[in-house]
Parts: C-alpha cells; structure tokens; sequence
C-alpha cells in the first residue's frame, strides 16, 4: 500500500495559470491585421452591450453616407434620453461632427440624428447595421437600435464579435481619425459659441500612451463595457470587456500581455519563391509579403508548404500555406513568373478559371 501511494501521482494536479486576469465578465484580445485572438475570456457568449454599439453606427454611416451632409435635427432625435449631445429640433448640423459627437460623447440624438439621415429612418438604419453584422459573419449580434439603450431586448452582440467590428471600423481612416481624436470643436448655428467635445476614452486620453481610440459604454442592464485599440512598434491591438467594473485596468493589461508576449514575425516577402538549392520553387513567386502575430516558441515551429493547383496554363500555380500545429493561419497565391499569356489569350474556361480564383483570393 505504501509504494502504490508513493508511485501513484498527485490527484490535485495544478492547472496551468492564466497570465493575469480581469474584472470583465467577457473579455477578448485580438491583433488587428490578421483578426487573431491572442487571449478571451468567454469571448463568444451573447452579451448586452450598451453605447459600444456606436461603433457599428458609425461604421455603416461611413460607410453609406456622406460626411460633408447637413443634417437636419428631428424632434425624435432631440428627445432621446441618456447621454446627449444636447441637440435642438431644427438645427443643422453636418455628419461629420455628428459623428465626433456619437463617438466622444456619446451622444444618443446624435445616434438617432444620425440614423434618420443615412437610413431613412431609425429602423432602416438599424436594418443597414444588421446587414453589415451578417457581411462581416458575426454569429451572435443582433442590432435593435443606433445607440445601445436597454429598450429592445433582442440588442446584443459577443466581446469576439464586437473585436471583429472595430476590425472592419479601423480599416477606415475616417472613423480611425474621429476614434483617435482628444477633443473636438463643432459649429452651433444656435448660439454664437462652438460645441467642445472632449472624448470620453480615458485611455486615449491619460491612462495609456500607446491607445489609438475605441468607444466606452454603460447601461444599467449591461454595465460597463469598452472597446479599445493600441499600438506599439508595429503591432495593433483591439481590447473588448463586457460587463467589467475596472475595464481602464483591464485593458491596460491586455495589452502589456500581447505586446509583451507576442510580435509580428515576417513569414515570407513578396517576390520570389526560390529558397536555396530547392529547383522546385524556381520560376515562382508571391506577390504580397505575410506577417502573423506569433510568440518566439510559435515561431520556431511554424511550417511552410505550397499547394499546387496543378493547372500549368495558368499563372496561377497554388497557395503558399504557413502552418502552425497543423492549422493554417495565413495563405496566399503562388504565380508562375514564366506565364506570358494575356486574359485574351486564353481559352473560355481558362478565363473563367482565371476570374473566378481572383474573385477568391
């Protein structure tokens, strides 16, 4: 009995410990170029949300309206209760500021304001933004209005899904400027003084020198929430926290964790495929270079390998996969450089072919 108990291992084997920890009910870290997930916590659970739904608001308006419009104030938008931009029926105001008013001060009339011009009216707009969700293959988010009050209870969205918003939003300049600005003056036709917005992203602001932009949130139902963006070196970050009562801190250490674990590691540049002795990459190459968020121990391990097409009448030859542990985390198109043929020259199905793999790339 003696030597079974001693050969016999621990039963209370200590699991591996998580890094740090956070206050956030759900919580995600993702890199921005490539989408991925460096550290969640229950990311994919159906959450409320609160104002980082004006995230999306100002996405599709980007997106669908014009910046430059006068937007005239209606007596809805006026009305609508929560944090406010202090609108007034009839006023005309242009897009553009409306949008620096929904994003720094969270302004709900600006949301509706905004909603009303770009969609026609608040449920076509909300329609536009449901719209885009689908585009952008979000699983568990569902708009019911531009701003976030708890006044529909089919109006929620995940940390992971709300992290692939901010992806697609910060491809765009416009809201990357409106995201990352401290403050903001706007004409007030009303009044013989400006509106002064200051943002209301603490991180941006005073908390962390490397944060970009992003969007805070709260309602009673949902609590504090927050999307962030940060940059260092040549990384980019998106932090999410839903339901997190010290969300400043949290995110603060969400991104010490990614940058202090992680770096974009180059994994191949755009040229030629030839490596070494190796004649079978002769006459190859790629025309774009690939970078992928790795720790030094992920990168070790990292394994390249050409998919052929097999197909010797067209340029394109196959896909160049990097795989990590048997799971291919980036691809991209191998061409034959010796492939002289115009489209025209040709045949139907090689046109066909041709089109439809760069429809797919």
């Amino acid at each position: 009995m003696l030597c079974l108990f001693v050969c016999l291992p621990p039963l209370n084997v200590e699991a591996e410990e998580e890094p740090f920890t956070v206050s956030a009910e759900a919580a995600v870290l993702v890199e921005t170029e490539t989408g991925r997930v460096l550290w969640e916590k229950d990311a994919y659970s159906e959450k409320r949300i609160a104002s980082i739904t004006k995230i999306m608001t100002a996405l599709v308006a980007i997106e669908e309206g014009d910046l430059d419009d006068s937007v005239e104030i209606s007596s809805h938008a006026e009305g609508t209760e929560g944090s406010s931009l202090y609108l007034q029926t009839g006023e005309k105001v242009k897009l553009e500021d409306l949008l620096y008013g929904l994003m720094l001060r969270s302004g709900n009339d600006s949301a509706v304001a905004i909603a009303e011009h770009v969609g026609g009216s608040v449920d076509g707009f909300v329609y536009l933004m449901n719209e885009k969700a689908n585009e952008l293959g979000l699983e568990n988010t569902v708009f019911a209005n531009p701003h976030g009050l708890d006044d529909h209870e089919n109006h929620y969205s995940s940390a992971y899904d709300m992290a692939m918003i901010m992806q697609a939003a910060m491809e765009r300049e416009e809201f990357r400027t409106i995201s990352g600005t401290k403050m903001h003056r706007a004409p007030n036709e009303n009044e013989d003084w400006e509106r002064v917005w200051r943002n209301k992203n603490r991180l941006l602001t005073e908390r962390y020198e490397y944060a970009t932009g992003g969007k805070t949130g709260y309602t009673d139902r949902a609590k504090r929430t927050l999307v962030t963006s940060a940059q260092k070196e040549n990384m980019d970050l998106i932090a999410v926290t839903l339901n997190a009562p010290s969300d400043w801190d949290d995110h603060v250490r969400m991104f010490e964790y990614g940058f202090d674990t992680y770096q974009m590691h180059r994994l191949i540049d755009a040229g030629d495929l030839e490596r070494g002795d190796d004649e079978r990459y002769e006459g190859y190459e790629v025309r774009r270079s690939a970078m992928y968020p790795l720790t030094e121990e992920e990168y070790a391990r990292v394994l390249p390998e050409v998919k052929w097409a097999g197909d010797e009448a067209l340029p394109f030859a196959g896909h160049l996969q990097f795989q990590l542990d048997n799971r291919v985390i980036s691809e991209q198109p191998v061409y034959r450089e010796e492939i002289e043929k115009t489209t025209e020259d040709l045949s139907f199905w090689e046109r066909l072919k041709d089109r439809f793999r760069q429809m797919m790339e």
